[in-house]
């Protein structure tokens, strides 16, 4: 395409534009200079003119391979809940509740850092090596659990515990990589951007549970009392989604947002904090809070419903109830899709908080009568779940990728889903405690329901204070208002790629992508 047609084009094009008070001598080659005041304006039209286009199939390629994979993420933090049972009943002697907590944990532990250090990778290198990076650690930490072995049964289980880590580092990793990329993809071209955004992050995700009840059945029918082959096959089942989408990420792209407003040398994250704070602080407490129920129920999902039948011991009617489970809590996940354009992120998450509150009162309250009924329980069971996730499960990785720019938005997005694992944590080692209130597990099950309508309240409370109404249409407008703010502070670091890390950021054999790139680039000046 001639440097003139990309010229008549360009009006239509640039959804942002730089104007400049010149105070002293200016160089039109540099993107930033201490003697002119600029100011970034959003060019609504533009952004219209885009969506006009309709869906590009690169960018639908984009948010699939970056969110799909997470149904194995969604295995892996489920498939310890039948496993528990297995190892109990397989190594009685040596998996007692201290190793059943340890070997659990040790994935959430090492979530909690893939979370940490794949964030800040993902704003500092790039979103493709950070997603990337995930899917390895998630091969690799599946296949080792699956051959994990050792001179004593303690030892395997020490294996176990840090394959089982190593694998956590991969599901950290994923969730501000993918979610971050699938959010700037659907940013693109898509209009109801939250719907595609949690059809591809939380109904995988979400499936994750029943695939995992599913693929035990299954191999529970051809293993039959072997359980080491069962628990082996079960981890070795985790390699399979990430290896099916490695190559397609390996192809992926650089979102345009990405390019024009990355800020890989200096980044500014006390002025970040100072202007978050806020969101920050509604995104991350939120997040603990459902997290700490949340977890632990899928975890010990199994755990409740083996002492609420009467064969506690029959591994088959315990898979099947917890995919019954699992089955009414997924399409909470459909119909949080549906209302999330619609009412908004906030009202969407306040809805899930409030099915907390009522289910977990109702259960709660009227346990000793509900668990008579194993039909009720589950059904009242998986409708707590299925409003955490059309609240909660849906939106707060949305809100989480929304809340901030560009520049920090793997930062912020890392930092609030590290704080919702150490919530995770602290359910997880809470769950065992709660269990002996009362004298008797019946009662300790019964507090686990009261507990979760309580912090059903306080999420309600932070949700409607700190969590703002994203209705926003581009995720442009976040970015010209946060780097107005760093202008106004003082900040003059560098914003958007290089030339050379542009080149290297385009697939050279896509001229269109060239082309896109540098109509897109927002130095334009203007004298007033």
């Amino acid at each position: 395409m001639s440097t003139t047609k990309n010229q008549a084009e360009k009006t239509s094009e640039v959804v942002e534009t730089t104007q400049a008070e010149e105070v002293g001598p200016s160089y039109s080659n540099e993107v930033t200079q201490p003697s002119q005041k600029q100011h970034y304006t959003y060019d609504a039209e533009a952004r219209r003119h885009r969506l006009d286009g309709g869906v590009k199939v690169r960018d639908a390629l984009m948010i699939l391979c970056a969110g799909f994979a997470l149904i194995s993420d969604g295995y892996q933090n489920n498939v310890m809940s039948m496993l528990n049972k297995v190892f109990a009943i397989e190594y009685p002697k040596v998996y007692d509740t201290n190793m059943s907590t340890q070997v659990s944990n040790a994935s959430l532990v090492g979530t909690i850092f893939g979370q940490l250090v794949i964030g800040f990778c993902t704003d500092l290198i790039s979103r493709k090596a950070a997603i990337v990076i995930a899917t390895c650690f998630l091969v690799f930490g599946s296949a080792l659990c699956a051959a994990s072995h050792g001179k004593t049964v303690t030892g395997m289980f020490w294996m176990l515990t840090i394959m089982r880590g190593v694998t956590g580092f991969g599901i950290g990793a994923e969730y501000p990589s993918s979610s971050v990329t699938a959010s700037e993809a659907a940013n693109e071209s898509v209009k109801r951007r939250g719907m595609a955004f949690i059809l591809v992050t939380n109904v995988p995700l979400s499936f994750g549970g029943p695939f995992a009840s599913i693929i035990f059945l299954i191999v529970n029918k051809i293993t039959k009392t072997h359980y080491d082959a069962l628990w082996r096959t079960m981890f070795a089942v985790g390699c399979f989604w990430p290896l099916s989408v490695f190559f397609f990420r390996m192809k992926m792209v650089t979102s345009v947002l990405f390019k024009k407003n990355a800020i890989r040398r200096r980044p500014p994250y006390w002025l970040a904090l100072k202007y978050y704070w806020p969101r920050l602080l509604g995104t991350t407490v939120t997040w603990f809070l459902y997290d700490f129920v949340t977890f632990p129920n899928g975890i010990f999902s199994a755990t409740i419903i083996s002492n609420v039948i009467s064969d506690t011991k029959d591994l088959e009617k315990i898979a099947e109830w917890n995919l019954l489970l699992g089955a009414i809590a997924l399409p909470g996940c459909f119909v949080g899709a549906y209302l999330v354009d619609k009412l908004g992120k906030k009202y969407t998450m306040l809805i899930g908080f409030i099915g907390y509150i009522v289910f977990g009162l109702i259960v709660g309250i009227a346990y000793y009568r509900v668990k008579k009924i194993t039909a009720l329980f589950i059904v009242l069971y998986g409708l707590m779940q299925s409003c955490g996730n059309a609240g909660m499960g849906n939106v707060l990785g949305l809100v989480s990728s929304e809340s901030f720019a560009t520049p920090v938005r793997g930062t912020g997005y890392g930092i609030s889903a590290i704080i919702g694992k150490v919530g995770a944590v602290c359910g997880t080692k809470a769950f065992g405690r709660v269990l002996t209130i009362g004298g008797s597990k019946a009662s300790g099950q019964r507090w686990t329901f009261i507990i979760a309508a309580c912090c059903g309240v306080v999420g309600v409370i932070f949700t409607w204070i700190f969590i703002p109404h994203l209705k926003t249409d581009d995720l442009m407008e976040e970015d010209v208002k946060f780097k107005n703010y760093l202008r106004d502070q003082g900040w003059n670091g560098n914003i958007g790629l290089e030339e050379e890390d542009e080149e290297k950021s385009v697939d050279s054999s896509v001229d269109s992508d060239a082309v896109e790139l540098q109509e897109q680039k927002p130095i334009e000046y203007k004298g007033n």
